[in-house]
């Protein structure tokens, strides 16, 4: 009966670890319809569907883009070679699951500011690049984690090809901080890959630092801020469930002990 409870607790402790580690599914932006700007500047619309919620993305520059694909065309999400292989996309890592939905894709041509806002706030908001070859791009207070690149760490190269990137940190003093995205022309210079914005957001807005045609991106997230970060209503909190799962073991192991 004792080695029985033991096995029962060891398991209920390795499902809650597997859960804080486990890659998540993200909903993909589905662009649609054409420009919105009347003028030089292009706005570009899509929807967010998550599990329990429709959102509304908005895509404002000012300086125009490149072109807008909002259904067809080419795949430049596929990998190098052709076809599309989740398990070695430059898209997907051990926090994404999926590669971008579709062929929906924004085309950047120009420098300058741009803008995505959502019509709710978002959850750990993801953001994938394609070419980054004669580009950079810098977020203004707002921080992000390289997830994977295309050509490194068994990651397929992009459909342009392989290229590293960086993350440079500029301190511009009273507290703001500008993080930049850059091109490291380390193993090619064509980088294609997928950062990643922590916690909720109502907008993102950066820099493009050069005119270079082209470089593209879309946009996808974990969920809607109510999902993913739900008000306190008696759920453990990741640590907490940590808490529980190291105390369920410390008991598997006391319970051998005395068996």
């Amino acid at each position: 009966m004792m080695k029985s409870n033991c096995k029962t607790l060891l398991g209920l402790a390795a499902l809650l670890f597997s859960g804080l580690v486990s890659a998540a599914p993200i909903y993909w932006t589905d662009w649609t319809g054409s420009d919105l700007d009347s003028g030089t500047g292009f706005q570009g619309q899509g929807t967010i569907t998550t599990s329990t919620s429709s959102v509304t993305v908005t895509y404002t520059n000012a300086n125009g883009i490149g072109f807008y694909q909002p259904s067809g065309g080419i795949d430049y999400y596929q990998n190098a070679g052709g076809g599309r292989n989740d398990s070695i996309s430059p898209y997907t890592s051990g926090v994404v699951d999926n590669s971008p939905t579709g062929t929906d894709i924004i085309a950047l041509q120009y420098a300058g500011s741009q803008t995505l806002a959502f019509s709710q706030s978002i959850a750990n908001p993801v953001f994938a690049f394609v070419s980054l070859n004669g580009n950079g791009y810098a977020f203004l207070n707002q921080d992000f984690n390289i997830l994977s690149v295309g050509g490194v760490d068994g990651n397929a190269c992009g459909y342009w090809g392989c290229g590293g990137v960086t993350k440079v940190v500029t301190d511009l003093g009273n507290g703001d901080f500008l993080y930049a995205l850059n091109s490291s022309n380390v193993g090619g210079s064509e980088p294609h890959g997928v950062i990643q914005f922590t916690g909720a957001f109502d907008t993102l807005t950066w820099n493009s630092a050069s005119n270079e045609y082209w470089n593209g991106f879309t946009v996808g997230v974990q969920g809607t801020a109510a999902e993913v970060f739900p008000p306190t209503n008696g759920v453990p909190e990741p640590g907490t469930m940590m808490l529980v799962g190291l105390g369920l073991l410390g008991l598997a192991v006391r319970g051998r002990r005395k068996s």
